[in-house]
């Protein structure tokens, strides 16, 4: 590996226009020199097209909405950087942050990918929800800080020989391609997730839309642990899981403790502390950042989404129980990136 690789900046864009400007400003203001920036965007209806080549990088445009998965697949068709760089358009780079990575993969020829960890604070402010997902976020993703095998491909280098030998992203993933990917890169390579590599992302910044996000990604995950019998390592804990089930639990056993008699509350009661206990570090790191009011409203916000996440996995695996093709899922072939492009 040359001492100045080309690095490929691909970063797919649906309809991100408010955030597309932030996240190439952020590129054109890299310390690292050697780049080619390849924005793919996916079907946008807004003008993502015409802000990007206000910048004057490539742009591919593809016939329709087909995902991150199949965008990123078609920006590494059309790139020729030794190291590819996969960054969301609604997230801006640290300066150093892709002089990081490359020094990072050069360090040891093991390393098969980076990714950064997103700074606690958003990179716009627009409502409480998108404050408490950013805090959120950051703590999950600090604490797991080290080797993972859960890619987070929206701030991420891969060698392009790393990428070329585990295949392109599985385009029939529409929410989880991460997780198969961090999967099969970790089988062969380590997946470094490092604070070295730093940005601030927009976050979900409405409630109800995150909440339903959060549930299908756990819906969808169960075929993949399930076949796995893990987690994948990094993000996603026991610890976590038994946070979510205490919460769901704590929701599922009130209204029969209700009708029972006073005493029974003990039950649902002992389960949401018990859940409040699985997040307790956290909650601390809330506490320090933001103080004592704007941690009550996190905390019921965490106990709603920890009752979410284990519902979507209960759905998964009642899905997973009933259906072959739901417990197939991951087993398809990588699907190929659009043929029509017009750049």
């Amino acid at each position: 590996m040359s001492t100045k690789p080309l690095v490929s900046v691909i970063i797919p864009n649906y309809n991100y226009a408010k955030t597309l400007r932030l996240t190439l400003g952020s590129v054109r203001a890299q310390t690292y020199p050697s780049l080619e920036v390849i924005v793919v965007d996916d079907g946008s209806t807004d003008d993502s097209i015409a802000v990007a080549e206000s910048f004057g990088v490539t742009v591919l445009r593809t016939p329709s909405n087909g995902g991150c998965a199949s965008a990123r697949n078609l920006g590494v068709q059309n790139s020729s950087g030794e190291i590819l760089f996969f960054l969301d358009s609604d997230v801006a780079l640290d300066p150093d942050a892709v002089e990081q990575a490359v020094a990072i993969l050069q360090s040891d020829s093991t390393i098969g990918a980076a990714c950064g960890i997103y700074d606690p604070d958003p990179l716009i402010r627009d409502s409480r929800t998108e404050e408490y997902r950013s805090l959120q976020y950051y703590f999950w993703s600090a604490s797991s800080e080290g080797n993972v095998s859960f890619l987070f491909p929206a701030m991420c280098a891969i060698p392009r020989r790393v990428f070329d030998a585990i295949g392109p992203f599985k385009t029939q993933l529409k929410q989880t391609e991460e997780v198969d990917y961090g999967y099969r890169i970790s089988s062969r390579y380590q997946l470094r997730l490092t604070p070295a590599i730093g940005g601030r992302h927009d976050h979900d910044h409405a409630f109800r839309p995150l909440l339903r996000k959060l549930f299908h990604r756990a819906r969808l995950r169960v075929p993949l642990y399930a076949r796995a019998r893990k987690f994948a390592k990094g993000f996603e804990t026991r610890s976590r899981a038994l946070g979510s089930l205490a919460a769901l639990g704590a929701v599922v056993t009130l209204v029969p403790a209700l009708l029972l008699g006073p005493l029974w509350l003990v039950v649902p009661a002992a389960l949401a502390v018990e859940s409040l206990a699985c997040d307790a570090q956290m909650y601390g790191f809330v506490r320090r950042r933001k103080g004592l009011a704007f941690l009550v409203y996190f905390v019921g916000t965490h106990f709603v989404v920890n009752t979410v996440i284990a519902a979507g996995v209960g759905v998964g695996v009642l899905q997973w129980l009933r259906s072959a093709a739901f417990r197939r899922l991951y087993d398809s072939l990588p699907g190929p990136a659009p043929t029509e492009v017009t750049a």
